[in-house]
């Protein structure tokens, strides 16, 4: 059976616990989601991971949707969600309305991500669920705003604590269906996981969300930084380059100690 927002509201009730990871093409999308991953996000990260930029800022509505293509194509069963990019729903709820849309027409995912809580984004998502469109939240370190917060963990006072938990039920009354929490202590994480009646996916959160979310990248150690929050599960760029040398050792012939055509004899 497809996983649905609504299967993730049924876990979150049962206490099953929600897997989650990211997707950027069809080949990742189509080995993850036959793991039995439930949820693939096709994440701004992205830019990073995939298209060698800094940060996350520079992505467009255009990349995006080329990649949720892809990742599509390979799913049967997992939830995918796809990042609105930077800048293409911070003007208002029309141009939110229009980039989620788009997304969701020319993509086949069934939903779409955000961040942050202020009340000019709560608002947002109100309108964006009002035509039909399912909303993941995302709150706590949120890598659009890079510029203002750095990566460091956020919530770090009892002021900052009560911002994000207020952003979260915010983000809940809104309709959205679930929430992102990255990068806040553990018990911050525990207490708005309690608190909402919606999943909560950490990353870098502590374990006491409903899921867990990494950057696929970051697992199979194929990123060039890997967050310290982030658990390396292989180590597959070693692998890789293991791989290519020796398909290059058996071009040039070297594997059995015989010359090359360009060698002299």
């Amino acid at each position: 059976m497809a996983v649905t927002p609504r299967t993730l509201a049924r876990w979150k009730r049962e206490g099953r616990p929600i897997v989650a990871l990211t997707a950027t093409d069809y080949a990742f999308a189509r080995i993850l989601d036959r793991a039995g991953i439930d949820l693939l996000l096709v994440g701004d990260s992205l830019a990073m991971v995939a298209l060698g930029h800094e940060t996350t800022l520079p992505l467009s509505l255009d990349a995006i949707v080329h990649h949720a293509q892809a990742v599509k194509r390979g799913v049967e069963r997992a939830l995918i969600v796809v990042d609105l990019p930077f800048l293409s729903y911070q003007i208002d709820s029309a141009q939110a309305v229009a980039s989620a849309g788009r997304i969701l027409k020319e993509t086949g995912a069934a939903a779409v991500k955000l961040e942050g809580g202020s009340p000019r984004l709560v608002e947002t998502v109100a309108r964006l669920v009002e035509v039909g469109i399912p909303v993941m939240g995302h709150v706590g370190l949120t890598p659009q705003s890079i510029h203002q917060t750095g990566y460091r963990q956020q919530g770090s006072t009892p002021e900052a604590e009560d911002k994000i938990l207020a952003e979260a039920i915010a983000l809940q009354e809104s309709g959205a269906f679930c929430i992102v929490l990255e990068h806040i202590g553990e018990d911050l994480a525990g207490a708005i996981s309690r608190k909402l009646l919606i999943p909560t996916i950490g990353i870098g959160a502590g374990g006491q969300c409903d899921g867990q979310i990494l950057v696929t990248h970051d697992l199979l150690g194929l990123s060039a930084s890997v967050p310290p929050f982030a658990k390396v599960y292989a180590d597959l760029q070693a692998t890789i380059a293991t791989a290519a040398h020796q398909y290059a050792d058996d071009v040039l012939g070297h594997r059995d100690g015989s010359a090359t055509a360009d060698e002299p004899s």
